[in-house]
């Protein structure tokens, strides 16, 4: 029987959220003017596709741009370049304008109504909660903001979200230093909800916490999915992770998207040597498997001056000439699967190992 968000994905055809050409470079100041010497190329020109009520993957290792992508998509900071279009039928009563607005060059009025469809989930609970604040006031202070009901009806709201997060009444009054990890990222979650927002995106929401809390999250994040009809855009470095909750998984290699394909064909099928290198880091329930990990050799290379070609050809155990002088086009290879590679068709990769 298909979980939820699965059956979802597959009936919607409406793309919620469509990235064109996204970059995000940070300056290099050098000297006694503090002249731009170079930049930092965090995010190099990625293109992603988001369905309504589906959960989008975003995965590679530290350093590789992917929370900067979900910063700049939700216009945290400012990108330097590209589209970021959201496609909204719940703002069509605005007119016709608002149902399909690129979030990187809309004006402030536009992007504020814009937060009440967007979200974020922070990788860390405790530094994103006020701790001047009771947690009453943090679940209700997007509703403040935005003007949104009379103060008995913000509090009625802010009981029904602690509510759906495992939290109760007692704890509004209390402050985020009472509470422990796992909590506080309750609260975090529930604050997120506030707005009843279709986007959300949970940049590494696990990964502060103890293992055992964070498989009580990931089941949380997947009720509140089913129960608000949510879409995500989930970042994580952890395969296991992105395997559990994803439908669909782009990887990122500094700064570009090497490769984008359908969960289960990602890790039955990997088309991308530094997809196969993470694959085979994922750890196999078997105390007499004999690992079979690829390391990679050396170091990410800098995004400040990244290499010519294929950015991953320096660390390629099957680069050749024409990895060093051209980088490689992101083209289809069937079933959804996108890979930017020179030889694609030519190499067989090692898939996820169970046993």
């Amino acid at each position: 029987m298909l979980k939820h968000r699965e059956y979802l994905a597959m009936s919607s055809s409406h793309t919620l959220l469509q990235v064109k050409n996204l970059k995000k470079y940070f300056p290099v100041r050098k000297g006694l003017f503090k002249r731009v010497a170079a930049f930092v190329k965090a995010v190099d020109n990625i293109d992603l596709n988001i369905m309504e009520g589906e959960t989008l993957g975003l995965v590679g290792e530290s350093g590789c741009g992917k929370s900067t992508a979900g910063r700049a998509i939700l216009r945290l900071i400012q990108p330097t370049e590209g589209i970021v279009l959201f496609r909204s039928g719940k703002m069509a009563h605005l007119g016709e304008k608002y149902r399909e607005i690129d979030i990187a060059s809309a004006p402030k009025d536009v992007l504020k109504m814009l937060r009440c469809r967007m979200q974020v989930i922070f990788q860390d609970p405790y530094s994103s909660l006020n701790p001047r604040l009771s947690i009453g006031r943090i679940v209700g202070e997007p509703l403040y903001v935005h003007k949104i009901g009379s103060r008995s009806e913000r509090l009625d709201r802010v009981r029904e979200l602690l509510q759906a997060v495992g939290l109760n009444e007692d704890h509004m009054k209390r402050y985020p230093h009472e509470f422990s990890g796992g909590q506080r990222q309750r609260i975090v979650i529930a604050r997120s909800l506030a707005l009843e927002p279709q986007l959300v995106i949970a940049d590494e929401p696990v990964s502060a916490l103890d293992v055992s809390i964070q498989a009580q999250i990931l089941n949380l994040l997947d009720d509140l999915q089913q129960k608000f009809n949510l879409t995500y855009l989930f970042i994580s470095h952890d395969l296991s992770v992105i395997k559990y909750m994803c439908n669909r998984v782009a990887v990122m290699y500094l700064g570009k998207i090497v490769e984008l394909a359908k969960t289960e064909d990602l890790f039955n099928n990997p088309r991308h040597p530094y997809t196969e290198a993470l694959i085979s880091a994922v750890p196999v329930p078997n105390p007499d498997y004999l690992s079979g990990r690829i390391r990679l050799q050396g170091d990410v290379p800098s995004p400040l001056n990244p290499p010519t070609g294929c950015s991953f050809h320096p660390r390629c155990r099957y680069a050749k000439k024409i990895c060093e002088e051209t980088y490689p086009t992101h083209h289809p290879s069937g079933n959804g699967h996108y890979v930017t590679c020179h030889f694609t068709d030519s190499l067989c990769l090692q898939p996820v190992r169970t046993t």
